[in-house]
């Protein structure tokens, strides 16, 4: 009988787990969007150890796995006292867990607004947020969208 995908937190053992899949999967996704050079650097700089393992000492990253596998990884921080979707992949083959490991970090979080970015040439990712209820804030220099989205009142909990 096959259960799915779980969604949880993830902590201090799936560090290095965390780490390869934004070098394997993420840098992947960014290079023929942004330039190769230009993924690596992205990752080198936001997958790292010391960030990701600061991230999970927070209790701000949520993990998808799949029969011991990781399929998802999603991470909210927080940017001016507002929370920010600064992480949110899914293995191609796992499309629409994407939503659950949104919504999981979203369900964490007290009324207010969250953001989200990605860069504007990621038209998929503009796709995806829209329809869960993003729009656009506005578009930085450099080629990042920022998005808004009001968070519900109820299912707050503070990460663990």
């Amino acid at each position: 009988m096959e259960s799915g995908p779980i969604v949880r937190d993830a902590d201090r053992d799936d560090v290095m787990a965390v780490c390869r899949f934004g070098e394997e999967h993420v840098r992947a996704h960014y290079a023929p969007l942004i330039g190769d050079e230009e993924a690596a650097r992205q990752v080198r700089m936001w997958w790292n150890t010391t960030n990701i393992a600061g991230a999970v000492a927070l209790g701000a990253v949520v993990i998808a796995e799949d029969d011991g596998r990781l399929a998802g990884v999603g991470q909210c921080d927080l940017e001016g006292g507002e929370p920010v979707i600064r992480k949110l992949y899914t293995l191609p083959r796992y499309r629409g867990l994407d939503s659950r490991l949104l919504e999981v970090l979203i369900g964490r979080l007290p009324a207010g607004r969250v953001y989200v970015e990605h860069p504007v040439a990621d038209e998929r990712e503009g796709v995806f947020f829209e329809r869960e209820g993003f729009t656009v804030e506005r578009v930085e220099p450099g080629g990042v969208v920022r998005r808004v989205r009001a968070r519900p009142a109820t299912g707050f909990r503070p990460p663990s």
